[in-house]
């Protein structure tokens, strides 16, 4: 648990404004905005840079690319992150948020096959290397500047607003697929409805800088604090905290692949899987927040632990059902459960592994084991799912998926050390 003495010793800088705190966590709200239009329109965007007339070839040709920007995000974590615990947190946010912008955008401008043939799939591969570069040090510095602005008494609260930022951009996500659904007919969405969408996340990007340019700096006074009590464990927590992480990714992928699988595997309307990605990204925007709020009054292990037990309980009859009735109805009740549950967990884990980390080298520290988290386990978890279930046949592939990183993170969880400051 962290010293009591910290909360005697620590001047902290005026309170963020709701402008700054909204830009700092938009790093995190347009990566996942991002992820999610890319899901939800996975076969559009296959059709453009990958045809084929295998069935199926051009998704998994797609949902391969997605996975691909997923490999330099360690290597972004370790540079921006580093840059983060030497130069600032600030000026990192700055370069990472930059480079998310122009990433984002060079992939809804690039020409499909048609136009240009292999040129298309090799810039849309170096786009998404580029996003996930930048993505891999947005996240150390941003988490690392929210918890050291903050009140010590409402860390938990103020870090799940990180979290809280990702589900809304998935809910507002899902909510541009099915506006583009009602408005368009196919053939417009195929050919630049899923363009437009990614652009339109680019809208927050000049809004953002202005006031990411405004904030205060923190790692001067962090580094005046004394010695974290856990420090003496830091890899007991990098490894608790990798495989934490990684089963929260590998579930929180799999919740947003609930839409594309219940239109491409169970036939249900492709206006209802977008409408079931938007209530995922709700039940994140409800329960992150109250997640950091009970974390801060009760501790962050039980708040971690008891929703992410509940959900490992109800998670293949949940897939079951939808799998066997195939209503629209029960997909957005057992979209939003699953989401609240996953997410009473998840807006916890980010404080609690940030919190345990050495303060010299937080942000990267953070970085780098959130971006291996997602590099070995996001980048995967849809191609692997769509890739079990078209050899194996099996609908309830996903759920068998999400269980297995569920019980290892549990685990994990249970050996993670308290660090709700005394």
């Amino acid at each position: 648990m962290t010293d009591a003495g910290d909360v005697n010793t620590v001047t902290f800088p005026k309170m963020l404004s709701r402008r700054q705190i909204a830009a700092i966590c938009a790093g995190n709200a347009l990566e996942f905005y991002d992820f999610v239009v890319y899901a939800i329109f996975a076969v559009q965007i296959g059709r453009a840079f990958f045809p084929s007339d295998l069935p199926g070839v051009s998704l998994l040709a797609s949902l391969a690319t997605f996975g691909v920007g997923f490999a330099t995000r360690p290597l972004g974590a370790f540079i921006i992150g580093r840059m983060a615990d030497r130069s600032g947190r600030k000026p990192a946010m700055l370069v990472s948020f930059s480079l998310i912008g122009v990433s984002v955008g060079g992939l809804a401008l690039t020409p499909g096959f048609a136009p240009i043939g292999m040129a298309a799939p090799v810039l849309a591969v170096l786009f998404r290397l580029l996003q996930g570069f930048a993505l891999g040090g947005e996240v150390g510095p941003s988490t690392a500047l929210l918890l050291e602005s903050a009140p010590i008494q409402h860390r938990g609260l103020y870090v799940s607003l990180q979290a809280m930022s990702s589900d809304g951009a998935v809910m507002v996500a899902g909510l541009v697929g099915v506006i583009l659904s009602l408005t368009l007919d196919a053939a417009a969405v195929d050919a630049w409805g899923w363009r437009l969408a990614l652009l339109m996340g680019l809208v927050i990007l000049p809004f953002a800088l202005a006031a990411r340019r405004t904030l205060v700096e923190t790692l001067a006074m962090e580094e005046a604090l004394p010695p974290h009590v856990v420090e003496a464990g830091t890899w007991r927590i990098v490894l608790c905290g990798l495989l934490m992480l990684a089963a929260a990714t590998i579930a929180n992928y799999v919740l947003v692949y609930l839409g594309t699988w219940a239109s491409t595997t169970l036939g249900i309307v492709q206006r209802s899987a977008f409408a079931s990605v938007m209530l995922v990204g709700l039940g994140g925007v409800l329960c992150d927040p109250l997640s950091g709020w009970l974390s801060d009054r009760f501790g962050r292990r039980p708040v971690m632990i008891v929703p992410a037990v509940g959900l490992a309980l109800v998670v293949l009859p949940a897939f079951w059902w939808v799998a066997h009735y195939r209503s629209s109805e029960l997909l957005y009740a057992v979209s939003t459960v699953l989401a609240c549950l996953l997410d009473l967990s998840t807006g916890t884990m980010l404080v609690a592994v940030a919190e345990a980390l050495p303060r010299a080298r937080r942000a990267g520290g953070f970085a780098l084991i959130y971006a291996v988290a997602i590099s070995a386990f996001g980048g995967s978890t849809q191609f692997a799912v769509a890739g079990l279930i078209r050899l194996s046949g099996d609908p309830l592939m996903p759920a068998y998926y999400m269980l297995v990183a569920l019980v290892i993170g549990l685990n994990a969880m249970w050996h993670f050390p308290e660090t709700r400051p005394a």
